[in-house]
């Protein structure tokens, strides 16, 4: 059962009723509001997982309220109109809106549009989990990929690998056998010298001063960290 929250914003009572009930009934969570300026105040409030927004609201009409939306947040917006006019579903699609429905719909077709741009969001946030930026470093750990001062960087597969363990626990300090475990396996055993060789060779392709290293720093004593990005 999902438990996302869902503001529904139309000034049709009876079918905010309707929707809210088949959105309860598939386990979401609702939230309504009737006008342009309540539903500003309840999507920046209640931070929603997604918008259902009618064009034809009152005090501040759909377009308005998907254009001030989007200057602040990326939340995805399903568009509702009464006019089956091309132009008004181009204008919200240029405005940031997501999808739209001409009324009148099947409920049935909301749930499953709203449901597929979900699981969108939910696979674009979990692509996004698998960039991580540490300053003006960028490292893609799925695509395999390197960029600094948005220059590719070229990297052996194990100074990727080592990079990519460190920037994905970045802030932990690693001694060096247990890199040499973590990035080498368990059955390599090669000297421990082998992670400090790696290491200078990241810092030469990484660092402003490889002397004087402030991305992948030693811990006296310990070993080795990338450092936090805050």
């Amino acid at each position: 059962m999902s438990n996302e929250l869902v503001l529904v914003v139309d000034d049709e009572k009876t079918l905010v009723k309707a929707l809210t009930f088949n959105l309860e009934k598939e386990g979401f969570r609702v939230e309504q509001a009737y006008d342009g300026a309540e539903a500003l105040k309840k999507v920046f409030a209640l931070k929603p997982d997604i918008v259902v927004l009618d064009l034809m609201l009152p005090q501040v009409d759909g377009f308005d309220v998907c254009r001030q939306i989007r200057k602040k947040t990326d939340v995805p917006i399903i568009m509702l109109t009464a006019r089956g006019e091309d132009i008004d579903k181009v204008l919200g699609l240029e405005l940031g809106a997501d999808d739209y429905l001409t009324k009148p719909f099947n409920s049935r077709e909301l749930v499953a549009r709203i449901k597929a741009i979900l699981r969108r969001s939910l696979f674009r946030e979990e692509e996004t989990k698998k960039v991580a930026q540490i300053g003006n470093l960028q490292v893609d750990l799925l695509r395999h990929r390197v960029r600094l001062d948005g220059k590719d960087i070229n990297l052996t597969s194990k100074e990727f690998a080592l990079l990519s363990f460190l920037v994905a626990n970045a802030g932990n300090v690693y001694s060096r056998e247990q890199l040499l475990e973590q990035v080498w396996g368990y059955d390599y055993y090669g000297d421990v010298r082998t992670v400090d060789v790696h290491i200078r060779h990241l810092r030469e392709k990484l660092e402003q001063d490889p002397g004087n290293p402030n991305l992948i720093l030693t811990v006296w004593g310990t070993g080795y960290k990338i450092r936090e990005e805050h």
